[in-house]
């Protein structure tokens, strides 16, 4: 893929990144992505499901597994707005998802400090794409929820 394409797809995890952030929930949204079509469209709903492993990427990944009829997505490509976190990574692993395309890093829960191996090994990362837009995002959430 190329760059252009990369940010039109995380233009739409940003969309759910800010849906999130309309119903309280920290703002992570996530896309997948299938022969250039959107499957699959989710964000965070920790907060609304009372459930830790509601993360926008583990939505995604349920969303896309039921509109393919299997729980592979081989040839698949995950956006999201935020580096996965170590649950996360190992979900998309076991998804067997192909690539993976990440906004902003996360340095304190990202999956590369806890689990750097957990992504299928034959998997891509792209990391960085529409960054700032997606790591303000955050900032601003959480300099709204210390006031």
């Amino acid at each position: 893929m190329d760059q252009k394409t990369d940010e039109t797809f995380m233009r739409k995890a940003l969309a759910e990144a800010r849906m999130a952030l309309a119903k309280g929930e920290i703002p992570i949204g996530a896309v997948i992505v299938c022969q250039g079509r959107v499957i699959a469209r989710a964000h965070n709903l920790t907060e609304m499901l009372h459930d830790v492993t509601a993360h926008a990427e583990m939505q995604a990944i349920t969303a896309a597994a039921n509109e393919l009829g299997g729980k592979y997505l081989t040839d698949c490509t995950l956006y999201v707005t935020v580096e996965p976190c170590a649950m996360c990574a190992g979900a998309i692993g076991w998804a067997q998802l192909q690539r993976i395309v990440y906004g902003a890093p996360d340095d304190k829960r990202g999956y590369r400090l806890y689990a750097p191996r957990a992504m299928h090994p034959r998997a891509t990362v792209t990391a960085g794409i529409l960054e700032e837009e997606c790591r303000q995002l955050m900032l601003d959430f959480f300099s709204s929820r210390r006031k």
